[in-house]
């Protein structure tokens, strides 16, 4: 029985911190463009020659 209540902390524990990470993140900004970052790979970069 002990181990039951001991694996079930741990798992809440571990629940915790990947929901606060998640939070963490959203509110830093991290998924505010999520159009940008799928049609980057689909324009080309602009190259600049160095004229000698």
């Amino acid at each position: 029985m002990t181990i039951i209540i001991l694996l079930i902390s741990i798992s809440l524990t571990i629940a915790l911190c990947f929901l606060g990470a998640f939070i963490w993140g959203l509110r830093s900004g991290q998924y505010d463009d999520v159009y940008g970052p799928s049609v980057r790979i689909l324009f080309e970069d602009k190259v600049e020659k160095k004229e000698k």
